[in-house]
């Protein structure tokens, strides 16, 4: 975000109001951004605090329409949290401000209900935008990444080859764990799941990772998905 976008906005007319609670962790950030949301018509600003084990209890007090997350806060917090926010504020509307152009992390974090994603390198006036956007029920993204995700779900309708099953190599059960990993199930879960010891479950999922090469379990979703696999 550029300094100078934050510190000369000035004031615009809209009809939607929307209260916003904006979780950020560099201190000038949250207050330059507080001044430029709420000299906006239709926005108030009902809270902001730095990540913190308190953070949750400061969001739900406010019962913010929307959150603006910044990319230092996710990188810590991640999706462990957004889940928490939600179970806690199932309405409320998420905004990710700052954020990397990482074609699959944008795709984990629109999987857990983010609606508005903007990227590092934005301005003040595009955070505004896509926080009324995303106050009218809208979705805001960069035109790359709205490319990407119309991509993505034209290849969601295409059957899974065998080419592509063979290709990473999963057995049936491996796949199977794929669409438990899917539903945001942990290790513990779907060995009560599928009646399994859990050291069982993290042996296969480890055999998953070497196989697709990922680092991480929600990655062997997102290749599955890539590969025209339905999990």
């Amino acid at each position: 975000m550029r300094l100078a976008d934050v510190l000369g906005d000035c004031p615009m007319r809209d009809e939607t109001r929307a209260a916003v609670f904006l979780l950020a962790q560099n201190r000038l950030l949250r207050e330059a951004l507080s001044r430029v949301l709420a000299n906006k018509s239709g926005i108030v600003v009902v809270g902001s605090c730095p990540a913190s084990p308190n953070s949750l209890q400061e969001i739900v007090t406010a019962a913010a329409d929307i959150l603006i997350l910044d990319s230092f806060t996710t990188s810590h917090a991640h999706l462990d949290f957004i889940r928490e926010v939600r179970r806690n504020v199932p309405d409320i509307r998420l905004v990710m401000i700052g954020m990397s152009t990482d074609e699959q992390q944008f795709l984990q974090f629109v999987r857990e209900g983010v609606m508005g994603y903007v990227v590092e390198d934005a301005s003040a006036l595009e955070v505004v935008a896509a926080v009324r956007t995303v106050a009218m029920g809208g979705a805001a993204c960069s035109p790359e990444l709205c490319a990407f995700l119309f991509r993505f779900a034209a290849r969601q309708n295409q059957m899974p080859s065998f080419h592509a099953r063979s290709r990473l190599g999963l057995t049936n059960r491996e796949q199977q764990l794929v669409g438990l990993i899917s539903q945001g199930l942990t290790n513990k879960e779907i060995a009560s799941e599928l009646q399994l010891a859990e050291h069982t479950v993290r042996n296969h999922i480890h055999r998953m990772l070497r196989k697709v090469g990922a680092t991480h379990r929600l990655a062997v979703v997102d290749i599955c998905r890539m590969e025209g696999i339905p999990v």
